[in-house]
């Protein structure tokens, strides 16, 4: 695809088709990085993006059990007072 460059301000830039930027998940913001002479536009990910979907889906599937137990069998501790 070709686009024009345009002025924007100060500056110069591109217009993107509203379509390529929801099939790229791109909202407000992108990862901006140059590689071989080329621009690359990546969708910026919002730390722990999807945790909370994921979560739920855990627990539907009873997947959400804790691995380690909430209190500590004190008798295989070592003796921390010596």
């Amino acid at each position: 695809m070709e686009v024009d460059i345009i002025r924007i301000g100060n500056s110069q830039g591109i217009r993107l088709p509203l379509a390529i930027l929801r099939q790229c998940g791109i909202r407000s913001k992108v990862e901006l990085e140059i590689k071989n002479n080329c621009i690359i536009l990546k969708p910026l990910k919002t730390p722990r993006q999807g945790w909370a979907e994921a979560f739920k889906f855990m627990h539907k599937e009873g997947d959400d059990a804790l691995l380690v137990p909430e209190e500590i069998d004190t008798e295989l501790l070592e003796d921390w007072d010596e």
